[in-house]
């Protein structure tokens, strides 16, 4: 009732546009989805439930979820003369793949796994190579957080964790394709996914991230300490009341926030006063992120990067 109360103070009648987002892909099984829409060109039902491994129940929900946010567009096909629906993805949902590339990069750099990952090749120098998140506003590349300013607006958080009936559900290493359920501590959750934005904007103590967010005790505790754990944040003042900083690893997460947030506010709308802007402190622009090839330093889009996969090659 009090988060209501502060909401109904604000004039704020719904989530913002980051909000928005992250009820549309903040998913673990979503995220799944997709990554196989790029990497296999996967659009049909019985293909995805043969690769993930999902229930039919599961995956007839998420697909439904999918089409109602304008992620996946129904097609029909023929096949051995019956008429059947395929998946493809919208324009909205295809320009959620600098996302997709960021957190392999992020794995790559900061997640130790059994299998190695998919190899990159940057098709405009021909190289194996890995990225790097650059400035579309001024053409610099190797931007952090630290190069950046960020400022919310007074109501960003409002309602951005809406309830949802998602279960909770890590998944482990399964395949090489999969993402790690680390990678998932922090992104398939979107109260982990908002806590971490949280720490980007500056919330250091328990206190400020539980009454900015509005989040449960027991939620906030939870995942703080799974971030301490993961290596995510460290306890800068440890004690009754403690101050929680984001680590390096924490910090490089910001490229997949970055294209998060961007992808949001262009995509979504939300009431005044949610936006969250980030300035490049370099040029004093608005930062527009962008990948670029770490070996030729040309920035990179959607069709000039491809993924070695695993007796199987495809397009990103």
């Amino acid at each position: 009732m009090a988060k209501a109360n502060r909401m109904e103070e604000r004039g704020v009648e719904g989530p913002s546009a980051i909000g928005r987002a992250l009820l549309a892909v903040s998913d673990q099984w979503t995220l799944l989805i997709l990554q196989r829409a790029f990497l296999l060109r996967v659009r049909r039902f019985a293909d995805w439930r043969d690769e993930l491994g999902m229930s039919e129940s599961v995956l007839a929900n998420r697909l439904k979820e999918m089409v109602a946010g304008d992620l996946l567009k129904p097609a029909p096909y023929r096949e051995e003369g019956r008429t059947r629906t395929e998946y493809l993805l919208t324009e909205r949902a295809v320009e959620l793949w600098p996302v997709l590339v960021e957190i392999w990069s992020w794995e790559r750099r900061w997640v130790p796994r059994r299998h190695g990952l998919p190899e990159l090749t940057h098709t405009g120098c021909g190289r194996r190579t890995d990225v790097e998140l650059g400035c579309a506003s001024c053409g610099r590349a190797g931007v952090t957080a630290r190069d950046t300013e960020t400022v919310r607006g007074a109501a960003t958080f409002a309602q951005v964790t809406v309830p949802r009936l998602h279960r909770r559900t890590v998944r482990g290493e399964a395949d090489p394709l999969s993402y790690l359920p680390e990678t998932f501590e922090v992104l398939g959750d979107r109260w982990s996914t908002v806590i971490l934005a949280a720490a980007f904007l500056g919330l250091r103590r328990f206190a400020d991230f539980q009454a900015e967010l509005g989040v449960a005790p027991s939620v906030l505790s939870n995942r703080l300490r799974r971030f301490t754990d993961l290596g995510v944040l460290e306890v800068e003042e440890p004690g009754a009341r403690p101050r929680y900083r984001l680590t390096d690893k924490g910090l490089d997460f910001f490229g997949i926030f970055a294209f998060l947030v961007d992808w949001a506010q262009r995509w979504y709308t939300g009431p005044p006063d949610t936006d969250l802007r980030i300035t490049h402190r370099a040029c004093g622009l608005p930062f527009r992120p962008c990948l670029r090839c770490r070996s030729c330093g040309e920035a990179v889009s959607r069709t000039r990067v491809r993924f070695a996969l695993p007796e199987r090659d495809a397009t990103a």
